[in-house]
């Protein structure tokens, strides 16, 4: 599978000549997998796939950014397809059943962790997806009471079949790319932030962060 994703991928950034029009309603979580495997290139479902996936981490509430259990991987299942084959199908080329063709909005109500792709992702070919994680970081330092620091950390990571754990951690987990710094004397100090990081198919990285 691996030598065929490169090449495949090259078809998200082509023009709209070769993919759905904006107009079009499409998987947007096929969307964000295939974008996201390919860096981002540029292109208006790409665009949009990018800022739903922004969107998600921005409080409140607080979603897994990529809900691959969100995008109907069997719905144009031909058994001489790979999964990348037909994901670009269900993406882009608008190879998916009617119901299946929405743009979800935020959801109200909780993400059950164990929820995972439809189709078998363990192959090293998916691990950008496992390459995600999402930190919640809320941190306080107070110069005036004795340097007393207090803090709330979270790390959200994807499992072998795309499904999300969120749990605790800890300030020294936070990546180096985030703007969160421990001034190095106490002084008073006050963080509070969403950040993501990736790294893409050929294993470029990436990151954002939403503060607030």
């Amino acid at each position: 599978m691996k030598p065929l994703l490169p090449a495949l991928l090259l078809g998200v950034g082509l023009s709209t000549a070769t993919v759905v029009t904006p107009a079009m309603a499409y998987p947007v979580d096929c969307a964000i997998l295939l974008c996201l495997a390919g860096g981002w290139p540029a292109s208006a479902e790409c665009a949009h796939a990018r800022a739903v996936f922004i969107r998600r981490i921005t409080p409140w509430p607080i979603e897994p950014p990529l809900q691959i259990w969100n995008c109907p991987m069997r719905a144009s299942y031909r058994s001489e397809q790979q999964p990348i084959e037909r994901l670009i199908d269900i993406a882009f080329r608008g190879d998916v059943p009617p119901s299946a063709l929405s743009l979800p909005q935020v959801a109200t109500d909780p993400i059950l962790v164990d929820a995972q792709a439809e189709i078998d992702i363990s192959d090293p070919a998916f691990d950008f997806v496992r390459s995600i994680r999402v930190f919640e970081i809320t941190y306080r330092q107070d110069h005036d009471d004795g340097c007393e620091r207090w803090w709330s950390v979270f790390e959200g990571s994807y499992g072998p079949q795309g499904n999300y754990t969120r749990r605790g951690s800890s300030p020294e987990a936070v990546p180096e790319a985030s703007d969160f710094a421990i001034p190095a004397i106490c002084d008073n100090y006050s963080h509070r932030s969403v950040f993501v990081e990736w790294r893409d198919f050929e294993g470029s990285y990436g990151h954002d962060e939403v503060h607030y």
